[in-house]
């Protein structure tokens, strides 16, 4: 090995450890009152353990439980329906590059009737072309506010003619909330499962 690399790769040694201890998952056996409580919320709701993007979470558990409370609502019972708040969850995942996000919703999104092709080009960081009119809102929609920061009254009123105040509103909250999703995970360095594969890493 070049004596250049070895020296990288000693270099590079204690941030990979530190990497792994960021938010480590917190054993059950370990969970303080809080955490208990929180757990037992959390599986009463979802009815399956904590898991996941919670999982970091779980070091507030305050925030974990407000957190799942809201994509209770937010995964499953949005006002524009779960096809397109998979279509909005892919965009973010590529937006804030984030593995894990991307993992979970890709597959979920194939089975609620988004193209292969569509998630592909999201993937990629391509526009898809040819999409469904209620798609292509919402895929604008999202994309423009996660760029801008905010949306032209062109933008707004599509999604408004399309889904109603309403609808707009659980939108721009599925982006939020997936958003913060994609932060906590990023900043914890949740790993990836061994079957899962990095999205492309594109140009900033």
């Amino acid at each position: 090995m070049p004596r250049r690399l070895a020296t990288l790769l000693v270099a590079l040694a204690p941030c990979a450890a530190l990497a792994q201890e960021r938010l480590p998952t917190i054993p059950p056996a370990q969970y303080s009152p809080e955490q208990k409580q929180a757990s037992e919320a959390f599986e009463a709701a979802r009815k399956v353990p904590v898991f996941g993007p919670f999982e970091p979470l779980m070091h507030s558990p305050e925030v974990m439980t407000l957190a799942r409370s809201m994509g209770d609502y937010l995964r499953y019972k949005p006002k524009i329906g779960t096809t397109l708040s998979e279509l909005v969850i892919l965009v973010n995942a590529r937006h804030w590059t984030q593995d894990y996000e991307w993992y979970v919703h890709a597959p979920i999104a194939r089975k609620v009737g988004i193209a292969p092709e569509t998630i592909a080009a999201i993937r990629d960081g391509r526009r898809p072309a040819g999409l469904p009119e209620d798609q292509e809102a919402a895929y604008d929609f999202t994309s423009e506010l996660l760029q801008n920061k905010r949306v032209s009254d062109a933008t707004f009123a599509r999604a408004e003619k399309l889904f109603g105040k309403p609808g707009v509103v659980d939108l721009t909250a599925v982006s939020g909330y997936y958003t913060f999703l994609a932060m906590e995970l990023n900043v914890a360095r949740y790993p990836l499962p061994k079957d899962g594969t990095p999205l492309p890493r594109l140009p900033d």
